[in-house]
């Protein structure tokens, strides 16, 4: 089922519409969306979710409360030792709110024992994927140990542009933010009623102080998100300009796009026959 929107007029403002959500309608069927691929199809009745203190995990734990009920979505907070301490405190408001159980484990020993063996040296990017990597083994550990399922909290700017760690962020096998672009993800949290100051913060990594997603972008969500709601629809970069974006803006978020499609799918397997997994072999529900 497409993402539930608004019917827009057919007026020379369409294609900014196209990012129009029904807020009710879209809390709804993702509830829904959860309940059947946790309950439903893998007979699980719990959740376990990286709780960051950002926007887009908080939406995911709000929603998951509304699925299966707080007591049974488990919420971590993962902290390195360089993160915010206002992450843990705005992660702590979801939880007090929704009343869920919740633990911190810290995850600096282990990223750092495995810097200080492989290369003191390490830059911060490659410190960045290993925290990553360190917080899911954590999250499939504790949902191992919960009998709960990791949910993911991704969301479709973010997979758009590759700003994610393979095999890391990306994980989990359910993710009910995946085909919603960032500002959608704004909209549905107010709806859900997230605390103000997790929505209103700046989006950041939290990787090191005074980082934010859009700088490291070169462009804001809200531009990035008309832009790319327009280019994966087929409107050529005359028609995107046409609308008050740059050609610098455009070609940004193009660039991003076009250099990262390899992030988006798993291993590329050699076919040698034709039952070659997810390319022949399908059952009906994998089309």
């Amino acid at each position: 089922m497409p993402i539930p929107v608004k019917r827009a007029d057919l007026d020379l403002s369409w294609p900014l519409k196209m990012l129009d959500t029904d807020p009710v309608l879209l809390e709804r069927y993702l509830v829904e969306f959860l309940r059947d691929e946790v309950v439903r199809r893998r007979k699980m009745s719990k959740a376990v979710v990286g709780l960051s203190g950002g926007v887009d995990s908080a939406v995911t734990t709000y929603l998951a409360a509304k699925a299966f009920g707080p007591e049974n979505v488990h919420v971590i907070r993962m902290p390195y030792k360089i993160s915010s301490s206002a992450s843990l405190d705005h992660a702590q408001l979801a939880i007090d709110d929704l009343g869920l159980p919740a633990q911190t484990i810290e995850i600096t020993g282990m990223v750092d024992g495995y810097v200080q063996q492989a290369d003191p040296e390490m830059s911060g990017h490659r410190i960045g994927n290993i925290c990553a990597r360190c917080r899911m083994t954590i999250l499939y550990d504790q949902g191992a140990k919960l009998g709960a399922i990791p949910l993911g909290t991704g969301n479709k700017t973010e997979r758009y542009f590759g700003y994610y760690t393979w095999h890391g962020d990306d994980a989990p096998p359910i993710n009910p933010l995946g085909d919603l672009f960032k500002t959608q993800v704004w909209e549905l949290a107010r709806h859900l009623g997230v605390p103000a100051e997790i929505v209103d913060k700046a989006p950041t990594a939290d990787l090191v102080a005074g980082q934010t997603d859009e700088g490291d972008f070169g462009i804001s969500y809200h531009k990035a998100d008309q832009i790319l709601v327009m280019h994966t629809s087929g409107y050529p970069d005359a028609k995107i300009a046409s609308f008050g974006f740059t050609e610098s803006e455009i070609a940004i978020v193009k660039k991003r796009v076009a250099g990262t499609h390899w992030k988006r799918k798993l291993s590329t397997v050699a076919m040698i026959s034709d039952t070659a997994i997810n390319e022949f072999y399908l059952r009906p529900v994998d089309y």
